[in-house]
Protein backbone atom coordinates (compact mmCIF):
# COMPACT_ATOMS: atom_id res chain seq x y z
CA UNK A 1 0.00 0.00 0.00
CA UNK A 2 1.33 3.44 -0.92
CA UNK A 3 1.80 5.55 2.21
CA UNK A 4 -0.25 8.71 2.58
CA UNK A 5 1.50 12.05 2.95
CA UNK A 6 0.83 14.50 5.75
CA UNK A 7 -0.95 17.31 3.85
CA UNK A 8 0.21 20.10 6.15
CA UNK A 9 3.88 19.09 6.17
CA UNK A 10 3.84 18.23 2.47
CA UNK A 11 2.58 21.72 1.70
CA UNK A 12 5.44 23.24 3.71
CA UNK A 13 8.01 21.07 1.95
CA UNK A 14 6.68 21.94 -1.50
CA UNK A 15 6.82 25.60 -0.50
CA UNK A 16 10.48 25.35 0.55
CA UNK A 17 11.43 23.42 -2.59
CA UNK A 18 10.15 26.38 -4.64
CA UNK A 19 13.07 28.48 -3.39
CA UNK A 20 15.94 27.88 -5.88
CA UNK A 21 18.64 27.89 -3.21
CA UNK A 22 21.52 26.61 -5.32
CA UNK A 23 24.71 27.52 -3.47
CA UNK A 24 25.72 30.07 -6.13
CA UNK A 25 22.56 32.06 -5.31
CA UNK A 26 21.42 33.79 -2.15
CA UNK A 27 19.46 31.85 0.47
CA UNK A 28 18.08 35.03 2.05
CA UNK A 29 14.49 34.50 0.85
CA UNK A 30 14.18 30.95 2.15
CA UNK A 31 15.79 32.03 5.42
CA UNK A 32 13.09 34.67 5.80
CA UNK A 33 10.44 32.02 5.20
CA UNK A 34 11.97 29.58 7.69
CA UNK A 35 12.31 32.36 10.26
CA UNK A 36 8.59 33.07 9.81
CA UNK A 37 7.72 29.39 10.30
CA UNK A 38 9.80 29.23 13.47
CA UNK A 39 8.50 32.52 14.87
CA UNK A 40 4.97 31.18 14.42
CA UNK A 41 6.03 28.26 16.63
CA UNK A 42 7.25 30.47 19.45
CA UNK A 43 10.93 30.73 18.55
CA UNK A 44 13.12 33.78 18.75
CA UNK A 45 15.48 34.06 15.79
CA UNK A 46 19.03 35.38 15.44
CA UNK A 47 20.20 36.09 11.88
CA UNK A 48 23.82 36.40 10.80
CA UNK A 49 24.71 37.16 7.19
CA UNK A 50 27.81 37.48 5.07
CA UNK A 51 28.82 37.94 1.45
CA UNK A 52 30.49 34.94 -0.16
CA UNK A 53 33.55 35.14 -2.40
CA UNK A 54 31.34 36.11 -5.36
CA UNK A 55 29.65 38.88 -3.38
CA UNK A 56 26.39 36.97 -2.94
CA UNK A 57 24.53 37.54 0.33
CA UNK A 58 24.24 34.39 2.48
CA UNK A 59 22.20 33.95 5.65
CA UNK A 60 22.47 31.74 8.72
CA UNK A 61 19.83 31.64 11.40
CA UNK A 62 19.67 30.29 14.93
CA UNK A 63 16.20 29.95 16.44
CA UNK A 64 15.48 29.10 20.07
CA UNK A 65 12.37 28.17 22.01
CA UNK A 66 12.79 28.26 25.76
CA UNK A 67 10.51 26.40 28.15
CA UNK A 68 7.65 28.53 29.52
CA UNK A 69 6.14 28.79 32.95
CA UNK A 70 3.02 26.62 33.36
CA UNK A 71 -0.06 28.66 32.52
CA UNK A 72 1.97 31.48 30.96
CA UNK A 73 0.95 33.15 27.75
CA UNK A 74 2.99 33.22 24.56
CA UNK A 75 5.06 36.12 25.90
CA UNK A 76 5.55 34.84 29.44
CA UNK A 77 9.09 34.83 30.80
CA UNK A 78 11.07 31.67 30.34
CA UNK A 79 12.34 29.44 33.06
CA UNK A 80 15.92 30.23 34.04
CA UNK A 81 18.41 29.36 31.29
CA UNK A 82 18.93 25.61 31.20
CA UNK A 83 21.78 23.43 30.10
CA UNK A 84 21.15 20.50 27.83
CA UNK A 85 18.18 20.49 25.51
CA UNK A 86 18.26 19.68 21.81
CA UNK A 87 19.72 21.58 18.87
CA UNK A 88 18.79 20.61 15.32
CA UNK A 89 21.13 21.64 12.47
CA UNK A 90 20.38 21.79 8.75
CA UNK A 91 21.44 23.71 5.64
CA UNK A 92 19.20 25.58 3.24
CA UNK A 93 21.41 25.49 0.13
CA UNK A 94 21.15 22.79 -2.53
CA UNK A 95 23.31 21.53 -5.38
CA UNK A 96 22.59 22.60 -8.99
CA UNK A 97 19.91 20.82 -11.01
CA UNK A 98 20.83 21.50 -14.63
CA UNK A 99 19.78 18.12 -16.02
CA UNK A 100 16.58 17.39 -14.10
CA UNK A 101 14.89 14.10 -15.02
CA UNK A 102 12.26 14.02 -12.26
CA UNK A 103 8.54 14.39 -12.95
CA UNK A 104 7.25 17.82 -13.86
CA UNK A 105 10.44 18.95 -15.58
CA UNK A 106 11.19 21.66 -12.98
CA UNK A 107 13.44 20.73 -10.03
CA UNK A 108 12.02 23.63 -8.00
CA UNK A 109 8.37 22.70 -8.50
CA UNK A 110 7.97 19.76 -6.14
CA UNK A 111 5.84 16.84 -7.22
CA UNK A 112 4.14 14.21 -5.05
CA UNK A 113 4.03 10.98 -7.06
CA UNK A 114 3.17 7.52 -5.78
CA UNK A 115 5.30 6.94 -2.67
CA UNK A 116 7.68 9.91 -2.85
CA UNK A 117 8.12 13.67 -3.06
CA UNK A 118 10.37 14.86 -5.89
CA UNK A 119 12.31 18.13 -6.05
CA UNK A 120 15.79 19.55 -5.56
CA UNK A 121 16.34 19.59 -1.81
CA UNK A 122 13.46 17.24 -1.01
CA UNK A 123 15.96 14.76 0.41
CA UNK A 124 19.02 16.96 1.03
CA UNK A 125 17.77 18.46 3.20
CA UNK A 126 14.56 20.46 3.19
CA UNK A 127 12.56 17.33 3.94
CA UNK A 128 14.55 16.93 7.13
CA UNK A 129 13.89 20.52 8.21
CA UNK A 130 10.16 20.10 7.63
CA UNK A 131 10.26 16.87 9.64
CA UNK A 132 11.72 18.81 12.56
CA UNK A 133 9.02 21.48 12.21
CA UNK A 134 6.43 18.71 12.37
CA UNK A 135 8.10 17.29 15.47
CA UNK A 136 8.11 20.67 17.18
CA UNK A 137 4.36 20.95 16.54
CA UNK A 138 3.89 17.76 18.59
CA UNK A 139 5.56 19.16 21.73
CA UNK A 140 3.79 21.93 23.63
CA UNK A 141 6.11 24.64 24.89
CA UNK A 142 4.71 24.19 28.41
CA UNK A 143 5.96 20.59 28.39
CA UNK A 144 9.51 21.77 27.82
CA UNK A 145 12.04 21.78 30.63
CA UNK A 146 15.01 22.55 28.35
CA UNK A 147 15.47 24.65 25.20
CA UNK A 148 15.00 23.62 21.58
CA UNK A 149 17.22 25.22 18.96
CA UNK A 150 16.89 25.09 15.15
CA UNK A 151 19.99 26.16 13.22
CA UNK A 152 19.94 26.70 9.45
CA UNK A 153 23.19 27.42 7.63
CA UNK A 154 24.22 28.47 4.14
CA UNK A 155 26.83 26.98 1.82
CA UNK A 156 27.09 23.47 3.24
CA UNK A 157 27.37 22.13 -0.27
CA UNK A 158 30.40 24.32 -1.08
CA UNK A 159 32.81 23.83 1.79
CA UNK A 160 30.68 24.27 4.93
CA UNK A 161 31.22 28.03 4.64
CA UNK A 162 28.01 29.00 6.42
CA UNK A 163 28.66 26.77 9.41
CA UNK A 164 32.22 28.09 9.70
CA UNK A 165 30.92 31.67 9.68
CA UNK A 166 28.26 30.82 12.25
CA UNK A 167 30.80 29.34 14.64
CA UNK A 168 32.88 32.52 14.52
CA UNK A 169 30.16 35.18 14.49
CA UNK A 170 26.96 33.94 16.15
CA UNK A 171 26.31 34.83 19.79
CA UNK A 172 23.39 32.40 19.79
CA UNK A 173 25.74 29.60 18.74
CA UNK A 174 27.99 30.46 21.70
CA UNK A 175 24.95 29.89 23.91
CA UNK A 176 24.46 26.46 22.34
CA UNK A 177 28.09 25.57 23.06
CA UNK A 178 27.66 26.63 26.68
CA UNK A 179 24.50 24.52 27.04
CA UNK A 180 25.96 21.39 25.37
CA UNK A 181 22.61 20.02 24.11
CA UNK A 182 22.16 16.96 21.99
CA UNK A 183 23.06 18.19 18.49
CA UNK A 184 21.22 16.47 15.63
CA UNK A 185 22.71 17.04 12.19
CA UNK A 186 19.64 16.32 10.07
CA UNK A 187 21.30 14.94 6.93
CA UNK A 188 19.58 11.98 5.22
CA UNK A 189 20.54 8.72 6.98
CA UNK A 190 17.29 6.74 6.52
CA UNK A 191 16.76 7.62 10.20
CA UNK A 192 19.70 5.47 11.23
CA UNK A 193 21.98 6.84 13.93
CA UNK A 194 25.35 7.96 12.51
CA UNK A 195 27.97 8.50 15.19
CA UNK A 196 30.95 9.20 12.91
CA UNK A 197 31.82 10.36 9.43
CA UNK A 198 34.88 11.25 7.37
CA UNK A 199 36.02 14.77 6.58
CA UNK A 200 37.22 16.19 3.29
CA UNK A 201 40.08 18.39 2.08
CA UNK A 202 41.81 19.11 -1.19
CA UNK A 203 44.54 20.90 -3.13
CA UNK A 204 44.65 22.79 -6.42
CA UNK A 205 47.99 22.88 -8.26
CA UNK A 206 48.63 25.39 -11.04
CA UNK A 207 51.27 25.14 -13.77
CA UNK A 208 51.66 28.31 -15.81
CA UNK A 209 53.29 28.00 -19.25
CA UNK A 210 52.86 30.03 -22.42
CA UNK A 211 50.32 29.27 -25.13
CA UNK A 212 51.38 29.30 -28.77
CA UNK A 213 50.81 27.60 -32.11
CA UNK A 214 52.14 24.08 -31.69
CA UNK A 215 54.13 24.30 -34.95
CA UNK A 216 56.47 26.84 -33.35
CA UNK A 217 58.87 26.86 -30.42
CA UNK A 218 57.17 29.96 -29.02
CA UNK A 219 55.14 28.11 -26.40
CA UNK A 220 55.88 26.54 -23.04
CA UNK A 221 53.74 23.46 -22.44
CA UNK A 222 52.30 23.82 -18.92
CA UNK A 223 51.72 20.07 -18.73
CA UNK A 224 55.43 19.27 -18.74
CA UNK A 225 55.93 20.73 -15.26
CA UNK A 226 52.77 19.15 -13.90
CA UNK A 227 53.45 15.57 -15.08
CA UNK A 228 55.77 14.75 -12.13
CA UNK A 229 53.03 15.91 -9.76
CA UNK A 230 50.51 13.68 -11.52
CA UNK A 231 52.86 10.75 -11.06
CA UNK A 232 52.99 11.49 -7.34
CA UNK A 233 49.21 11.78 -7.15
CA UNK A 234 48.84 8.38 -8.82
CA UNK A 235 51.44 6.81 -6.56
CA UNK A 236 49.65 8.12 -3.45
CA UNK A 237 46.26 6.94 -4.74
CA UNK A 238 47.62 3.41 -5.11
CA UNK A 239 49.34 3.58 -1.74
CA UNK A 240 46.22 4.66 0.14
CA UNK A 241 44.35 1.63 -1.17
CA UNK A 242 47.11 -0.90 -0.51
CA UNK A 243 48.69 0.33 2.75
CA UNK A 244 46.79 -1.03 5.76
CA UNK A 245 48.39 1.58 8.00
CA UNK A 246 46.35 4.18 6.11
CA UNK A 247 43.07 2.32 6.65
CA UNK A 248 40.40 2.61 9.32
CA UNK A 249 38.19 -0.47 9.16
CA UNK A 250 35.41 1.31 11.02
CA UNK A 251 34.54 2.96 7.69
CA UNK A 252 33.50 1.50 4.34
CA UNK A 253 35.57 2.04 2.28
CA UNK A 254 38.31 2.06 4.94
CA UNK A 255 40.79 4.15 2.92
CA UNK A 256 41.11 7.90 2.36
CA UNK A 257 39.22 7.89 -0.97
CA UNK A 258 42.13 9.70 -2.62
CA UNK A 259 40.94 11.30 -5.85
CA UNK A 260 42.66 13.51 -8.42
CA UNK A 261 42.39 15.02 -11.86
CA UNK A 262 43.96 17.44 -14.35
CA UNK A 263 42.77 19.89 -17.00
CA UNK A 264 44.67 22.11 -19.42
CA UNK A 265 41.59 23.55 -21.12
CA UNK A 266 42.90 22.86 -24.61
CA UNK A 267 40.32 22.30 -27.33
CA UNK A 268 42.65 21.70 -30.29
CA UNK A 269 45.83 19.71 -30.88
CA UNK A 270 47.60 22.61 -32.57
CA UNK A 271 47.79 24.69 -29.39
CA UNK A 272 50.62 24.46 -26.88
CA UNK A 273 48.82 24.41 -23.50
CA UNK A 274 49.68 27.56 -21.60
CA UNK A 275 47.99 26.64 -18.34
CA UNK A 276 47.30 23.35 -16.59
CA UNK A 277 45.61 22.69 -13.26
CA UNK A 278 45.72 19.50 -11.24
CA UNK A 279 43.69 18.80 -8.12
CA UNK A 280 43.42 16.16 -5.46
CA UNK A 281 41.04 15.43 -2.62
CA UNK A 282 40.90 13.01 0.26
CA UNK A 283 38.56 12.15 3.10
CA UNK A 284 40.38 12.25 6.46
CA UNK A 285 39.32 9.93 9.24
CA UNK A 286 39.53 10.45 13.00
CA UNK A 287 42.76 8.44 13.28
CA UNK A 288 44.26 9.24 9.85
CA UNK A 289 44.44 12.85 8.70
CA UNK A 290 46.49 12.34 5.51
CA UNK A 291 48.59 15.45 6.15
CA UNK A 292 51.86 13.64 5.39
CA UNK A 293 50.48 12.71 1.97
CA UNK A 294 49.41 16.28 1.31
CA UNK A 295 52.93 17.45 2.19
CA UNK A 296 54.40 15.08 -0.40
CA UNK A 297 52.25 16.66 -3.09
CA UNK A 298 53.05 20.20 -1.99
CA UNK A 299 56.78 19.47 -1.90
CA UNK A 300 56.69 17.92 -5.37
CA UNK A 301 54.70 20.82 -6.79
CA UNK A 302 56.95 23.48 -5.31
CA UNK A 303 60.06 21.62 -6.52
CA UNK A 304 58.65 22.00 -10.03
CA UNK A 305 57.89 25.70 -9.58
CA UNK A 306 54.14 25.24 -9.34
CA UNK A 307 51.72 27.15 -7.11
CA UNK A 308 49.52 25.28 -4.66
CA UNK A 309 46.25 26.34 -3.08
CA UNK A 310 44.67 24.40 -0.26
CA UNK A 311 40.90 24.24 -0.61
CA UNK A 312 38.66 24.62 2.40
CA UNK A 313 37.41 21.30 3.71
CA UNK A 314 35.65 19.82 6.68
CA UNK A 315 36.68 17.88 9.77
CA UNK A 316 35.72 14.26 10.43
CA UNK A 317 33.32 13.49 13.26
CA UNK A 318 33.73 10.76 15.85
CA UNK A 319 31.41 10.38 18.83
CA UNK A 320 31.99 7.26 20.93
CA UNK A 321 29.24 4.78 20.00
CA UNK A 322 28.94 3.89 23.70
CA UNK A 323 28.38 7.49 24.81
CA UNK A 324 25.01 8.07 26.51
CA UNK A 325 23.68 10.34 23.74
CA UNK A 326 24.31 7.70 21.06
CA UNK A 327 22.97 4.85 23.19
CA UNK A 328 19.80 6.80 23.99
CA UNK A 329 19.24 7.84 20.39
CA UNK A 330 19.77 4.29 19.16
CA UNK A 331 17.14 3.13 21.63
CA UNK A 332 14.68 5.66 20.21
CA UNK A 333 15.60 4.86 16.59
CA UNK A 334 15.59 1.11 17.11
CA UNK A 335 18.94 0.19 15.60
CA UNK A 336 22.71 0.21 16.17
CA UNK A 337 24.93 3.20 15.34
CA UNK A 338 26.78 3.32 12.04
CA UNK A 339 29.53 5.30 10.31
CA UNK A 340 29.34 6.99 6.90
CA UNK A 341 31.97 8.30 4.49
CA UNK A 342 30.49 11.64 3.45
CA UNK A 343 30.95 14.87 5.37
CA UNK A 344 28.49 17.24 7.06
CA UNK A 345 28.37 20.58 8.84
CA UNK A 346 28.83 18.51 11.98
CA UNK A 347 32.59 18.69 11.52
CA UNK A 348 32.44 22.46 12.05
CA UNK A 349 30.53 22.05 15.31
CA UNK A 350 33.40 20.27 17.04
CA UNK A 351 32.81 22.21 20.27
CA UNK A 352 29.59 20.27 20.78
CA UNK A 353 30.27 17.04 22.63
CA UNK A 354 26.97 15.30 21.84
CA UNK A 355 26.53 15.11 18.09
CA UNK A 356 24.63 12.65 15.96
CA UNK A 357 23.82 12.66 12.25
CA UNK A 358 20.21 11.56 11.82
CA UNK A 359 17.57 12.42 9.29
CA UNK A 360 14.88 11.09 6.96
CA UNK A 361 15.72 10.20 3.37
CA UNK A 362 18.54 8.26 1.77
CA UNK A 363 21.88 9.81 0.80
CA UNK A 364 21.63 7.73 -2.39
CA UNK A 365 18.83 10.08 -3.52
CA UNK A 366 20.74 13.29 -2.65
CA UNK A 367 22.26 15.25 -5.56
CA UNK A 368 20.58 13.04 -8.18
CA UNK A 369 18.82 14.29 -11.30
CA UNK A 370 15.48 13.08 -9.89
CA UNK A 371 16.02 13.76 -6.17
CA UNK A 372 13.20 12.57 -3.92
CA UNK A 373 12.30 11.59 -0.38
CA UNK A 374 10.16 8.55 0.26
CA UNK A 375 6.86 9.31 2.00
CA UNK A 376 7.63 6.50 4.43
CA UNK A 377 10.75 8.39 5.55
CA UNK A 378 9.02 11.79 5.47
CA UNK A 379 6.26 10.44 7.70
CA UNK A 380 8.62 8.73 10.16
CA UNK A 381 10.95 11.70 10.52
CA UNK A 382 8.65 13.89 12.64
CA UNK A 383 7.78 10.92 14.86
CA UNK A 384 11.39 10.12 15.73
CA UNK A 385 12.39 13.77 16.06
CA UNK A 386 9.43 14.34 18.42
CA UNK A 387 10.57 11.41 20.56
CA UNK A 388 14.04 12.94 20.72
CA UNK A 389 12.61 16.33 21.75
CA UNK A 390 10.56 14.70 24.51
CA UNK A 391 13.57 12.74 25.73
CA UNK A 392 16.02 15.66 25.84
CA UNK A 393 13.69 18.62 26.37
CA UNK A 394 10.76 17.51 28.56
CA UNK A 395 12.53 15.54 31.27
Amino acid sequence: MTPMSNPRLTEILLDLIRFPTVSALSNADISDRVAELLTDRGFTVEVTSYDDAAGVRKVNLVAKRDPKRPGGGPHSSSIKPASGGLAYFCHTDVVPAVAWTGPGGDPFAGVVAEDRIFGRGACDMKGSLVSMLGAIDEVDVHQQTAPIWVVCTADEEVGFEGAAYLVKHSQAYREIVAAQPLAIIGEPTRLRVVHAHKGILGLSILSQGRAAHSSTDGGINANEAIVPVLATLLEIAQQTRADASLHDERFDPPHLSWNFGVSDGCTAVNITPGRSTAWCSLRPMPRIDGEALIKRVVDQAEANGLSVRRMRGGRPVWIDPQSPCIVDMCRLAGGPPITVCYGTDGGEFFELNQRVVLGPGDIAQAHTTDEYILLEQFNRGPVLYAEAIRHWCTG
